[in-house]
């Protein structure tokens, strides 16, 4: 079982940036997939970013290409989502999620963190 904890959320004006962080216990994430999922009010929980265990591939949802990072660092169970240039749209519950494969769909996820609250006022 992998227990995960987000960490870094907060409210923030546009144009800002926030680094989220996601620590696992229970398990070595070393070869888990890792993905980033956001909720906004009223909306269905999308895809943000992923990244192969390894670390060696990631993939993006377009609306955030070329502002948020996603990476890990296996040595200390953790993978960090770094945000910048954060816009409105990018309000959201932001939940870390773990596979033992890979993916983009929430289905392929079955550990989930708690979620960590993002709002960014204009």
């Amino acid at each position: 079982q992998v227990q995960l904890v987000e960490s870094g959320g907060g409210l923030v004006q546009a144009g800002a940036s926030l680094r989220l962080s996601c620590a696992a216990s229970g398990r070595t994430l070393s070869y888990y997939g890792m993905g980033w999922f956001r909720q906004a009010p009223g909306k269905e929980r999308e895809f943000v970013a992923a990244i192969t265990w390894s670390g060696d591939s990631t993939d993006y949802v377009d609306s955030v290409k070329g502002r948020f990072t996603i990476s890990r660092d296996n040595a200390k169970n953790t993978v960090t989502l770094q945000m910048i240039s954060l816009k409105p749209e990018d309000t959201a519950v932001y939940y870390c999620a773990a596979t033992r494969y890979y993916g983009t769909s929430a289905s392929v996820y079955p550990y989930w963190g708690q979620g960590t609250q993002v709002t960014v006022s204009s």
